[in-house]
């Protein structure tokens, strides 16, 4: 039976929840991702699943500094309305913004009183402890060009690249 190892395809599904146990994201459209070659997965994770087969589940306690990270208060900014676009005048609208560098990041429309906006850069889950419960779906060996790239080449129908 194969187990989850350096340099295999890993697919899994997963659940996040916050610390009331509430889920607050879930992904059951598998996700793929190359075990140990820099895919981008979290390294807690990677961890919580290495040698681990099809079919067990992990369930992985994140701190704020292995998750999401810390809140960040310089990424908010509170805004008049009449300052804003009315397109962007309601809470969880995405805003996009470009830095001088050409790096584009995204921040939400949070809060609308008293006639202020409030965007905010941090993702919903900064300063949070969180639980993720993983499930692996599939194994299987990496080609070298996806070893490569850290994720899958060729997707199965129904299935995500992380």
């Amino acid at each position: 039976m194969a187990t989850v190892t350096r340099n295999k395809l890993v697919f899994i599904t997963y659940s996040i929840l916050d610390a009331r146990g509430m889920v607050v994201e879930q992904h059951d459209i598998p996700v793929g991702y190359v075990h140990g070659a820099n895919s981008g997965i979290l390294p807690a994770i990677e961890q919580a699943v290495n040698g681990r087969a099809v079919g067990e589940r992990v369930e992985i306690a994140l701190s704020p500094e292995e998750g999401y990270g810390e809140r960040d208060e310089s990424l908010v900014y509170v805004e008049a309305v009449d300052n804003v676009p009315p397109e962007f005048r309601r809470v969880g609208a995405e805003v996009l913004f470009q830095n001088e560098a050409g790096d584009t990041k995204a921040f939400y429309v949070t809060a609308i009183e008293d006639g202020k906006l409030t965007l905010d850069g941090n993702p919903s889950l900064a300063g949070q402890s969180v639980t993720c419960l993983v499930n692996v779906v599939d194994i299987r060996d990496a080609t070298p060009e996806e070893i490569r790239n850290g994720r899958p080449l060729d997707v199965p129908t129904g299935t995500q690249v992380h």
